[in-house]
């Protein structure tokens, strides 16, 4: 198949699948790649907690934090589906800003990345990214913000409504009724700007090696893998990676390292047209159009 007949038909399939997606596959090694509307910018949801990541990471490496150092953490005591970790904790806990920066990061806790946003703002991670070269991503706001949203207001029973509005209530520049997916108030980033962050962590860039190492291996610890992982993780390749949820969005971006030396960057930026929460079928989909890039990819 052509190269433009199967983007063509990713597409088809996507949308027959309720999904409008934006996708970027990159070899590391070439610096080739294929994508589907790399330059959108969406909603990054817990994304975020990448860019939140590398810069606690490069604040320990300077020496402005210490990795050791306890903090007190008030619990989230969420109980809506969804949050994991120090969001859902009943009662206050001591913990190290190492500990909250794996919570933050493998297990996608918001309330431990709230935590550390705490001790490096948005407006802060926002300028070490510039300072690295990283532009294209946005931050505005901390993790408490994504649990403010409709679904919060529903019953379990009416999560189906809370879907509805954030498919119906956007506008045709990317504005939104609902704030969290509004692109001028949300954080952002296209698949695009999460591919070249991605190839500055994995290959010599502006990132210090040290903290660039860390990211890597808290990636490569991601205890959410029901999404693209099935797809790229075997004995002959390893899947490091971070997924991020938000009402209708799906997304995960990650590096597939296959035992021959070659890499590949993978970002699958979603938006679901299905009003229905649980949709394992779309992360199915998202896995295989992503697959579908990266064999045709490496294949060329």
């Amino acid at each position: 198949m052509s190269t433009e007949a199967l983007l063509h038909d990713i597409r088809q399939q996507l949308l027959e699948g309720g999904l409008h997606g934006c996708l970027l596959v990159r070899d590391l090694c070439s610096g080739a790649e294929l994508g589907i509307e790399p330059d959108v910018q969406l909603p990054s949801a817990s994304l975020v907690k990448i860019p939140l990541a590398l810069a606690t990471a490069e604040r320990i490496r300077r020496g402005e934090l210490d990795g050791a150092t306890a903090i007190d953490v008030q619990p989230g005591r969420i109980t809506t589906p969804g949050p994991t970790g120090l969001t859902r904790f009943r009662h206050p806990a001591r913990i190290a800003i190492d500990d909250l920066l794996y919570l933050s990061t493998s297990v996608s806790d918001g309330t431990a990345a709230d935590a550390l946003f705490g001790l490096t703002p948005p407006a802060q991670v926002a300028r070490i990214l510039h300072e690295l070269g990283l532009d294209g991503i946005t931050i505005r706001h901390g993790m408490r913000e994504l649990t403010q949203t409709p679904t919060e207001r529903f019953t379990p029973d009416q999560a189906h409504l809370a879907h509805t509005l954030a498919i119906e209530a956007g506008t045709s520049g990317r504005g939104h009724h609902v704030p969290q997916l509004d692109t001028t108030r949300a954080n952002t980033g296209s698949a695009r700007a999460w591919t070249a962050l991605l190839q500055a962590l994995w290959t010599p860039s502006a990132i210090h090696p040290e903290a660039a190492a860390r990211v890597r291996d808290l990636m490569a610890h991601n205890l959410l893998r029901h999404r693209l992982a099935p797809d790229f993780s075997s004995d002959a390749s390893g899947w490091s990676s971070k997924t991020g949820t938000l009402l209708n969005l799906r997304h995960e971006i990650g590096v597939v390292e296959h035992s021959d030396g070659h890499a590949f960057a993978i970002v699958v930026l979603t938006e679901s047209l299905v009003p229905a929460s649980t949709q394992p079928g779309a992360d199915i989909l998202m896995a295989q159009a992503a697959r579908r890039l990266h064999d045709h990819l490496r294949q060329l």
